[in-house]
């Protein structure tokens, strides 16, 4: 049997040419020839589409590519269709006689798994997605508390003076999630105090009631928004950064490493992490709330034509003692979250470039959730207390 395609003429030495010829009693020879390259015509494959539907028990493919004088991708994309049909008729695909360069590109194409299209496929009912978000949850809720006891454990042996981790790690995250911090939080907290001194003032001019301006930003600041925008800051800056850390040191195998050399990551990556955070977390509220008063006397002296001696009196009138204490408790818990957050989403980062933007963007997600539903919760718990 010979099934013979485009073959090439002697005026037309250049032409890609393909004769399918048998090799034996199941086998096919496929034999190329001139250059093979996308400026010009490739054969196609439904020659041999038709011999190997001509109902012969062929088992085998081979190739004589000795007549190849130039390839390039065009001959790739021929052969990976001829693979795609032979495949489909559990026909052996032999690679031996292809170019060398040829062999490693098909291989390495083989070893990328084609993308999902989901064509055709029958969308899955409301009981099925439950479910499987029911899953995901129940795996991250239980991932979290196995973080979460890892580092208890870790604090354990900090307190018990076993702890391994280097001081000038310490001091350099402190520096990262303190000093170097307060450019942005000083830009925010300004802002969000002046906003709210400009919303009241509309409210409170009303009833000739613009003094009462300083009691609705102070108290603001120091029982809420202050600990707040601190911690949303710091989810979004530091959460996502140490995420991408620990998540780089993941794809470069140096967690592993540690692990190898019988030091454990809890202590030495996470545990100083951990420990910047809640060290610096309540300081930089107690600035938030300073900066946050600050920009609300801007809008009290400014607009309402209050004296700046008169406005802070008020505002030190309004706050007391415990609704600082109770700006800077949320604060530290929240310090405490944020970085939960962001170490344990670097420590489940995948092995690639792109899992790391992913734990990232899902640190900064855990954190500024953990954030609200405990400010839900403080608030809850605080009203009935009655502080």
């Amino acid at each position: 049997m010979a099934v013979v395609g485009a073959t090439a003429t002697p005026s037309e030495k250049q032409a890609p040419g393909l004769e399918i010829n048998p090799a034996g009693s199941d086998s096919l020879l496929l034999k190329l020839s001139g250059t093979w390259t996308l400026g010009n015509t490739l054969p196609s494959t439904g020659d041999f589409e038709q011999a190997l539907g001509s109902g012969e028990s062929v088992r085998r493919i081979a190739f004589d590519t000795a007549g190849i004088t130039e390839w390039d991708s065009g001959l790739l994309t021929f052969l990976v269709k001829i693979e795609d049909q032979a495949r489909e008729h559990h026909v052996e695909v032999a690679p031996e006689g292809l170019p060398e360069g040829v062999r490693r590109l098909l291989a390495l194409a083989a070893a990328v798994p084609p993308k999902a299209t989901h064509k055709g496929e029958k969308p899955r009912n409301f009981l099925a997605l439950l479910g499987e978000q029911s899953l995901a949850f129940y795996d991250d809720a239980k991932a979290t508390v196995t973080f979460v006891g890892e580092s208890v454990q870790a604090f354990g042996a900090l307190f018990r003076g076993k702890a391994r981790f280097r001081g000038r790690d310490l001091a350099l995250v402190l520096q990262e999630v303190g000093p170097a911090a307060l450019p942005i939080v000083t830009l925010i907290s300004f802002l969000v105090g002046l906003i709210f001194a400009f919303i009241g003032a509309v409210q409170l001019a009303q009833f000739g009631a613009q003094i009462y301006v300083a009691n609705l930003v102070g108290l603001a600041m120091a029982r809420e928004m202050g600990a707040m925008m601190t911690a949303i800051i710091m989810a979004g800056r530091t959460g996502a950064a140490f995420a991408a850390q620990l998540g780089s040191m993941q794809v470069n195998e140096e967690i592993d490493a540690f692990k190898t050399l019988g030091i454990e990551p809890m202590e030495f990556l996470v545990l100083p992490r951990m420990l910047a955070l809640m060290l610096m977390m309540p300081l930089l509220t107690i600035y938030a709330n300073i900066v946050g008063i600050l920009g609300g006397a801007v809008v009290g002296v400014t607009m309402l034509d209050l004296g700046a001696t008169q406005y802070f009196n008020q505002t030190q009138a309004a706050l007391s003692t415990e609704d600082f204490a109770v700006g800077l408790f949320k604060g530290s818990v929240f310090g405490v979250l944020i970085a939960i957050a962001g170490c344990m989403r670097g420590m489940q980062s995948g092995r690639s470039s792109a899992a790391v933007g992913v734990a990232a963007t899902s640190a900064v997600v855990t954190g500024i959730v953990f954030i609200i539903v405990s400010d839900g919760i403080f608030a809850v718990v605080f009203n009935a207390l009655g502080i």
